[in-house]
């Protein structure tokens, strides 16, 4: 039975830093397995965290730089995991970070060069996992739900919140998914302007009451009426969020509070517009499943149609990690890693670009 031992770095929308996840895949009775073995997460320093933070605004060379300057820093990284933990390896698989997400137009890009990254790192690397899927039409992401089809297939939904929120689940026979609107993006924007940078377990949100002018505003915006396959980033939250936030001034634990109200209604109409079963499980994963108040809340608003799992902490925190590794593997064997009706693209792909070390 081959296992293949691989890395999978990601780098979410919430910037909170680096997870690197060393882990085994293996395929036994036609059904795919897996181990997170050796986990890390790195967080930014601050001049790295404001200038991946503003990537969006850079000149054409000063984002070219940053690009380079950031797969350098990746190799870095990944290099001293693996001497750290002994580890040998098939390949890294890396996301990178994305800095423009603009699908409709026939854009992303995702930072963190896989040439330096490999020569820095000394190992092979597989990357760039979103361009493929755009060039065919499709948004790129999410790309999350090929995991949650071959990895998590017990789950009937599985939910993740990160910088934004994104579901995925099997309808008509086929995997569906995508983003839903906003996580820990906003959240994490608010507490910024206090210097904290999150509110640990929801605390503060809990404390907060209910903006009820800031909650319409924000149920109201036009992306929620779009129909999927669609997704969104940081854009989308730049110019439709934050003056919203800045309009509807308040104490940071209200602003906290209407928020997760907000990002939970908005989830919970998703799920139930799919009309689960009875008994129904949500997988949820991400930075905001280690949020009580936001899990609670979630909880209230979803009521008994459905049963919010938590799973470990480990399996949270290093989910899309795990994913991205897994996709190498894919891209490796030669079969789809990216779901057409997932990215609304015009075929399934076999997305990701190979670089190999080189003096």
């Amino acid at each position: 039975m081959k296992i293949y031992k691989t890395i999978g770095m990601m780098s979410g929308t919430s910037l909170d830093g680096l997870d690197i996840a060393y882990c085994h895949f293996w395929k036994k009775a036609n059904q795919w397995d897996f181990e997170i073995r050796q986990t890390s997460a790195i967080s930014y320093d601050n001049t790295l965290y404001e200038k991946l933070k503003n990537a969006i605004h850079l000149t054409a060379e000063e984002h070219q730089q940053l690009h380079l300057d950031y797969g350098v820093w990746l190799g870095k990284q990944v290099k001293s995991f693996i001497e750290k933990h002994d580890l040998k390896i098939d390949f890294i698989a890396s996301h990178g970070h994305t800095s423009h997400h603009r699908p409709e137009e026939g854009v992303t890009f995702q930072l963190g060069d896989g040439q330096l990254l490999a020569n820095t790192s000394g190992q092979k690397v597989i990357c760039d996992f979103r361009s493929l899927d755009v060039e065919l039409g499709g948004q790129g992401a999410p790309l999350v739900p090929i995991g949650d089809e071959l990895l998590l297939s017990e789950y009937e939904f599985c939910l993740n919140l990160g910088g934004i929120s994104n579901i995925s689940f099997q309808k008509k026979g086929e995997r569906v998914a995508y983003d839903i609107g906003l996580a820990n993006m906003p959240l994490n924007y608010i507490t910024e302007k206090i210097d904290l940078k999150y509110d640990e377990g929801g605390a503060m949100a809990k404390s907060g009451t209910l903006l009820p002018g800031l909650l319409k505003a924000l149920n109201n915006l036009d992306y929620y009426h779009l129909p999927y396959p669609k997704s969104t980033g940081y854009e989308w939250f730049s110019s439709a969020i934050i003056p919203l936030l800045e309009k509807y001034s308040s104490a940071t634990e209200n602003l906290l509070h209407t928020v997760i109200h907000h990002n939970c209604e908005q989830i919970a109409f998703a799920i139930k517009k799919e009309k689960p079963e009875k008994g129904s499980q949500v997988l949820v994963t991400g930075g905001g499943a280690l949020n009580d108040f936001y899990i609670a809340t979630l909880r209230e608003k979803l009521g008994a149609s459905c049963e919010v799992k938590i799973p470990p902490k480990k399996f949270i925190e290093y989910k899309e990690a795990l994913v991205f590794a897994f996709m190498g593997v894919l891209y490796e064997l030669g079969q789809t890693n990216v779901f057409s009706s997932v990215t609304g693209a015009r075929q399934d792909s076999c997305s990701g670009v190979v670089f190999r070390p080189k003096e």
